[in-house]
């Protein structure tokens, strides 16, 4: 049985983002349980519900409405697209809260961040926490157990090297660029 998958935009674009950018994922997708075809979420909220409760509540073709088992997968698993595979049962981001996921621009991993309700960004549940001592008008609703730092897992063979080299030349490009710019 799968877990819901954040599928990243097409090879290359990661490297194409700037440093305050948002996410890296182009698209959201579930397995369906039965069949094993790959279904499209139509939102990160959507696709964050069913991550929650996958374990408990797998999801399967028919819970769509006018889809079932036997309609062509919306999204083939293949590598025209850097696949990656999250983990079950992460719970959904409090409210005022937003769980990013970026690649690194290397295409090797992905780090998770929050976006807490000051706008600032946190790398660690210590990060939360030092949110929380001081503003303490989120201890009731911000607790360490609502947040998840697990990296979705980047799918190796979905990665071609020609993309990550690519990603290489174009940050190298972009460091030539900037420096040449400074003079």
């Amino acid at each position: 049985m799968s877990s819901p998958a954040p599928v990243p935009a097409s090879p290359g674009s990661s490297s194409q983002r700037k440093r305050g950018s948002t996410e890296s994922v182009g698209m959201y997708a579930v397995q369906c349980c039965d069949c094993y075809k790959w279904r499209t979420v139509p939102t990160k909220d959507e696709f964050e519900t069913l991550r929650a409760n996958f374990t408990d509540d797998p999801w399967f073709c028919s819970k769509r409405p006018d889809c079932s088992c036997e309609d062509p997968a919306d999204v083939e698993y293949d590598s025209s697209r850097i696949w990656v595979i999250d983990k079950p049962n992460i719970p959904k981001p409090p409210p005022k809260t937003e769980r990013l996921a970026i690649m690194r621009g290397d295409l090797t991993k992905m780090d998770i961040y929050y976006v807490l309700p000051n706008g600032k960004r946190a790398r660690t549940l210590g990060d939360v926490q030092k949110f929380v001592d001081t503003n303490p008008e989120y201890k009731d609703s911000l607790s360490a157990e609502s947040f998840s730092f697990t990296v979705p897992k980047i799918v190796d063979e979905t990665v071609s090297h020609s993309s990550a080299r690519k990603t290489k030349k174009a940050k190298k490009e972009d460091k030539t660029i900037a420096s040449s710019s400074k003079n």
